[in-house]
């Protein structure tokens, strides 16, 4: 089985790229979705004793959980400390119940895949980027966003430049979403001698 890991910065179009993996045939496993579920479940309990007052009607609030973090960043590192693990853990679950099915290419879709060392647990990996102008108007057209906020998700993530610098394969979202569409299938089809390879 193949391994991908997907990244991109924030407005990149990581998540839109993800669903055509998705389209085409190949299990996603979204480490995004993973924390929501979590911020549901296993995770409220530690978050709520780490972080007072961040808990709704049984669920993690991520806008009070936010408004804690952007008045101390340093506490980001509490934050993936809780959170971190038990992502990892569903990841594991997911990796082994398809490599039980034989499944040919699986994809991790995982935000900070290179500044939490994920490279290591993945075969290939999927960078989506675009230009920074289009990033920029993407982000502040959601619900809620501000340049601040904008600002400091950004600093969390390592520069798109390094990413495309590190990575297998490149998906550029600022030439239309079928033309990404043609590069994700660019890319499966490039992947089948490797699988064939890996077979033999």
């Amino acid at each position: 089985m193949i391994i991908l890991g997907l990244t991109g910065s924030i407005g990149m179009g990581k998540s839109t790229t993800a669903a055509m993996f998705a389209q085409a045939g190949v299990p996603v496993n979204d480490a995004d979705a993973v924390v929501h579920a979590l911020y549901e479940g296993e995770a409220v309990a530690p978050i709520e004793t780490a972080f007072p007052g961040t808990v709704r009607d049984g669920r993690v609030d991520r806008s009070l959980l936010s408004a804690q973090l952007s008045k101390n960043p340093a506490l980001f590192q509490t934050l993936e400390t809780i959170v971190h693990p038990l992502v990892r853990a569903r990841e594991a679950a997911f990796i082994k119940h398809h490599q039980r099915e034989d499944t040919p290419v699986v994809l991790l879709d995982i935000p900070l895949l290179f500044e939490t060392g994920g490279e290591g647990r993945v075969d290939k990996t999927v960078v989506v980027t675009c230009d920074p102008d289009l990033q920029k108007d993407r982000v502040l057209s959601r619900p809620g966003m501000t340049l601040e906020k904008f600002e400091l998700i950004r600093q969390r993530q390592m520069p798109d430049a390094e990413k495309r610098r590190r990575a297998d394969f490149i998906i550029d979202t600022g030439l239309g979403f079928e033309n990404a569409r043609a590069q994700v299938a660019n890319i499966l089809a490039g992947l089948k001698p490797m699988k064939d390879q890996v077979n033999a």
